[in-house]
């Protein structure tokens, strides 16, 4: 019998998705094949301490948010850089975690989303799943990425940008000027919809200007775009393969956070969207370009608006991928588990000089030249997963086109 995988589900953190971070672990936890992979909880709480976390009490239920929070308990984990096993220790000395195969950061927001538990896995020569640490970088900071796209022909909504050290201050009038009513505004490092208004006036302004300042240094004012939310997801490294798009239709005013995680009806999902196939293939190319320029790899998710019909306009880009708590399933007929798609990645390309290395490569040490799903990508999965804040995980599920190539879902090797 095949060794099984040892994967460090890495999942809490300190910033305001704190919860949205431990809800996808659980239901990331709940579908990952265990005749393949071997789950190691590694959780961190609110005050940044890592602990060694029990599957069976992981959880602490809330009243306020109905979402799960990391309870500040189990053994507590220090990280050792430069070892070439057993980087993760137990400060107690009482308990040993072995090694580790792979990563697989699942944490949200500003320290753990933005490149900064990447540069610290690739210290200690762990290897993990998803974006290295300039993907991750650039793709938390709304500012910065949507110039990098904004510069690479791709087309964005307008937006401003305001600084709260900033000597000049953006007035309502001044914004209102340049990008009409209404608009949105939003920290920059932020996702999960945490701290975005949609401004009517300019009362409506000054309180979500306060807001967004509550939660990042850095805000954003941006037009409002009046078109259909579309999400594409993308898997690879060097040749990356885009999903069929799906779409988002909130029943609230926007997509927000009581719509995406608290409503249990507050929008409802199509997949795969409806859309002209000329659309559908544009959306799935500008998907695979986005992912490209912002150095993004491994797997994310692009969102769009589709205005008019026929105009396409990105809105970001989110990696890791979060999972909703409501379990949603669809119909199966045009979403065929990847698995049976010549299992999607055969061949792993882990960022090893672009060859595929048994031996070194953690997903497939000891596997051979066998057939190995990726990571999540597996036989478990027999329906669709929860989505990403009840969006589109259609990266792991959704009936990919194109030829299968061998940079698909990878363990980025630090």
């Amino acid at each position: 019998m095949a060794r099984k995988i040892r994967v460090g589900i890495l999942f809490g953190g300190r910033s305001a998705e704190h919860e949205v971070s431990v809800q996808s672990a659980k239901n990331i936890i709940d579908a990952i094949d265990r005749n393949k992979h071997e789950v190691v909880l590694i959780g961190i709480d609110k005050k940044g301490q890592w602990h060694l976390n029990e599957e069976s009490r992981f959880l602490l239920p809330t009243t306020q948010s109905e979402l799960p929070e990391l309870a500040e308990s189990g053994e507590n984990l220090a990280l050792v850089p430069g070892k070439q096993d057993e980087q993760l220790v137990a400060l107690s000395g009482q308990e040993r975690l072995g090694s580790l195969d792979v990563i697989f950061p699942v944490l949200h927001g500003p320290l753990g989303e933005d490149g900064t538990v990447q540069g610290l896995l690739k210290l200690a020569n762990i290897a993990f799943v998803g974006a290295g640490v300039l993907g991750s970088a650039v793709g938390m900071d709304k500012d910065v990425m949507k110039r990098l796209l904004r510069d690479a022909g791709i087309p964005i909504a307008r937006f401003i940008v305001a600084n709260r050290y900033s000597p000049k201050e953006i007035a309502f009038d001044y914004a209102r000027d340049q990008l009409g009513l209404p608009l949105f505004i939003k920290p920059a490092n932020l996702g999960s919809s945490v701290g975005i208004h949609k401004v009517k006036d300019r009362e409506g302004f000054e309180g979500a200007v306060r807001d967004a300042f509550n939660y990042d240094n850095k805000i954003l004012i941006e037009e409002c775009i009046k078109g259909r939310e579309i999400e594409c997801s993308v898997l690879g490294n060097d040749n990356p393969i885009a999903s069929v798009p799906g779409e988002i239709l909130p029943r609230h005013e926007f997509y927000s956070y009581e719509a995406k995680y608290l409503d249990e009806h507050g929008a409802v999902l199509e997949i795969p969207a409806k859309l002209a196939p000329a659309i559908s293939e544009r959306i799935r190319q500008l998907a695979i370009k986005t992912f490209s320029v912002l150095c993004c790899e491994g797997m994310a998710r692009v969102d769009f608006f589709l205005r008019n019909g026929t105009e396409i306009i990105v809105n970001e880009i989110n990696k890791p991928i979060a999972h909703n708590p409501r379990k949603i399933s669809t119909d199966a007929t045009d979403l065929k588990s990847v698995d049976n798609r010549k299992r999607a990645c055969d061949s792993n390309y882990a960022s090893m000089g672009g060859r595929r290395d048994c031996n070194r490569d953690p997903v497939f040490a000891g596997a051979g030249n066998k057939s190995l799903a990726p990571l999540l990508v597996s036989r478990g999965w027999k329906t669709a997963p929860p989505v990403n804040e009840r969006r589109l995980w259609t990266g792991l599920r959704s009936n990919f086109r194109g030829r299968w190539r061998h940079d698909c879902v990878h363990a980025r090797k630090a």
